[in-house]
């Protein structure tokens, strides 16, 4: 997308791409040091479940962001193919905006949520932290995810193609490396 909408969606892409890049290789690190530990040592960290839940709640919600971006969640489609290319079109703006507001409006219930774990003062045994601090991904991944779906609808608007997401054309390929 050109224009100011592209630098936010390029924005966001990178930041999405460094999160989940970050969230595996620490997760492996963690798991292979809890694992080492254990065999070596004898026993094993022992904060070491905290910070793959921690890093579970990042990488599922800078997941679906990531997600949206490349058109990969699951569609159920048949309806959808059967229709000619201009009804796909406004369906596909349809769905984009509807699961945008669904987003927002889980973004926003999800702060609520936060809000509640804050005032309950609830940390985590092993490593202290507030364990409202561990969920302040979840309404980042719900606003990415509707911010993307929002610019996916935009992009149907502006363009001649149906798009699954702004940078993925709708359409069948015949390649086996697609999953």
């Amino acid at each position: 997308m050109p224009g100011f909408l592209g630098t936010i969606d390029e924005w966001i892409a990178k930041t999405e791409a460094v999160i989940l890049a970050v969230g595996v290789i620490l997760m492996a690190v963690n798991t292979c040091a809890n694992v080492i530990g254990r065999f070596i040592f004898g026993e094993g960290l022992f904060f070491s479940g905290e910070i793959n839940r921690i890093l579970i709640i990042m990488i599922t919600f800078a997941g679906i962001g990531y997600a949206a971006r490349h058109g990969r969640h699951i569609r159920m489609s048949a309806i959808y193919d059967s229709l000619p290319p201009k009804g796909r079109k406004v369906l596909m703006i349809f769905i984009a905006l509807f699961t945008a507001a669904v987003m927002f409006f889980l973004c926003y219930h999800s702060f609520g949520y936060i809000e509640t774990l804050y005032d309950r003062g609830r940390i985590l045994p092993a490593l202290g932290l507030p364990i409202w601090w561990i969920y302040v991904w979840v309404p980042l991944g719900f606003a990415i995810t509707g911010i993307q779906y929002f610019l996916t609808a935009i992009k149907n608007l502006t363009s001649r193609d149906v798009y699954l997401s702004t940078g993925v054309v709708d359409g069948y390929t015949d390649t086996e490396a697609e999953v």
